[in-house]
């Protein structure tokens, strides 16, 4: 059987795989990516937040992203029954970056992937991973190649970015399930003919359309929209036929879409995805680190998903290389607790979204200005910086600053 040996595997070639296997090959070690699907591929996770930013930087890939055109977004728009709360994260309370994209994955991730590849990181397409096997820190990883022929990979250390595939978690038994609800969606890329203008195409848009079912609009700067409902699974029950039928008659129930979505041509059929919300024991083990949605996938609602991959990946791929250099690395410290803080953080926010907490804030009739940034903040992605008390304090922090508002209302009701 054939064997190759390299200093790290990397397993998947989206934006966590990518990420990380830049910053380990900048510091001078050896890396191979594999990855199970051929690129381009379709996936969601459209819409980026600005704290993406810096890991896009770190591994370099900023020049060739900023080369595709795409469109640039500056904000976040809530919609509720004619009520508008407008996030700009420009007004942000964190320093950092101030926009981001909002991008056709496929066009993305293969932007990421071919950028890597040009500068000498060898990834292999429709390679699956069917086994591993550690020794220490050292692994043997056993794939298929294309052609269905078997190899092994040695590696001194594997980051597993491998997102919904889930290698690692699955190969050791380490899922386990999410807290949160299982919820569902239903979406589509339209051809956006009566695209507003408006606060639009720089930023994403967000609908409640009923409590718990909400729609999200994400504008791309070729014309297309990436559009669609997610909700509890009972919503979806209530309508039938094709998923092109059951879609157009979500989109004729809302007001704030039903003119601008009634006709648009569908360039794809609808699609599903559900039950997404899982999560695992820990992290690292002795030999490997995971990252991105390999970590734990939340709820698409605040575009965390992306933010949490190459952040994360970021963090892994520093951590690596500390590692390979002989340094003492807590992987526990710095690395399972700090990307906790930012996955708990946003889990109280996704709560507070489906509750009703964050509806009562954002749509409250004065706000705060220095709340309002603080919590743009962590829209922005910003969700480590403990100097904000809405980070530092977050599902305790949302919770008073709801009741207060409530308290307000009556009063000068």
């Amino acid at each position: 059987m054939q064997t190759e040996k390299v200093d790290v595997l990397v397993i998947g070639a989206g934006p966590a795989g990518t990420v990380a296997a830049s910053l380990v090959h900048q510091a001078g070690y050896s890396v191979k990516v594999v990855e199970k699907q051929q690129f381009p591929r379709f996936v969601i996770g459209e819409s980026l937040l600005p704290r993406c930013m810096e890991a896009l930087e770190a591994a370099g890939f900023l020049e060739a992203v900023k080369a595709c055109g795409f469109q640039e977004k500056f904000g976040a728009k809530f919609v509720r029954n004619g009520q508008i709360c407008d996030y700009n994260f420009s007004d942000a309370f964190t320093e950092g970056w101030t926009w981001t994209w909002q991008v056709p994955r496929a066009e993305f991730d293969k932007t990421l992937a071919d950028t890597l590849a040009s500068r000498g990181v060898p990834i292999e397409y429709e390679t699956a991973v069917t086994g591993i096997t550690f020794q220490g820190s050292d692994s043997v990883t056993t794939v298929e190649t294309p052609d269905g022929q078997t190899k092994q990979i040695e590696a001194r250390f594997i980051i597993d970015g491998s997102g919904y595939g889930r290698v690692i978690p699955r190969l050791f038994n380490l899922d386990r399930p999410s807290m949160l609800p299982p919820r569902k969606t239903l979406f589509a890329h339209v051809r956006d003919l009566n695209r507003h203008t408006d606060g639009e195409p720089n930023r994403i848009t967000i609908v409640v359309h009923e409590p718990t079912t909400w729609i999200w609009v994400i504008p791309f700067s070729s014309g297309v929209t990436s559009m669609g409902f997610v909700g509890n699974p009972e919503f979806f029950q209530q309508y039938g036929g094709t998923p092109e039928e059951q879609l157009r008659a979500m989109i004729e129930q809302e007001p704030h879409i039903r003119e601008r979505f009634r006709d648009v041509e569908f360039l794809f059929e609808p699609r599903t995805i559900e039950g997404w919300s899982t999560t695992t024991d820990k992290f690292y083990g002795e030999g490997f680190v995971l990252t991105g949605n390999v970590t734990e996938f939340l709820d698409p609602v605040f575009s965390s998903g992306v933010t949490l991959a190459v952040s994360s990946s970021q963090r892994a791929g520093e951590l690596v290389v500390k590692k390979l250099n002989g340094e003492a690395v807590d992987w526990d410290r710095d690395y399972m607790q700090h990307m906790m803080q930012g996955v708990d953080t946003f889990r109280s926010y996704v709560t507070g979204w489906y509750d009703g907490t964050l509806g009562t804030i954002f749509f409250a009739e004065r706000q705060d200005p220095e709340i309002k940034r603080q919590i743009c903040s962590v829209l922005a992605g910003y969700v480590w910086d403990q100097e904000n008390p809405y980070v530092n304090n977050h599902a305790a922090g949302l919770k008073r600053l709801a009741r207060l508002i409530k308290v307000e209302n009556a009063l000068h009701q």
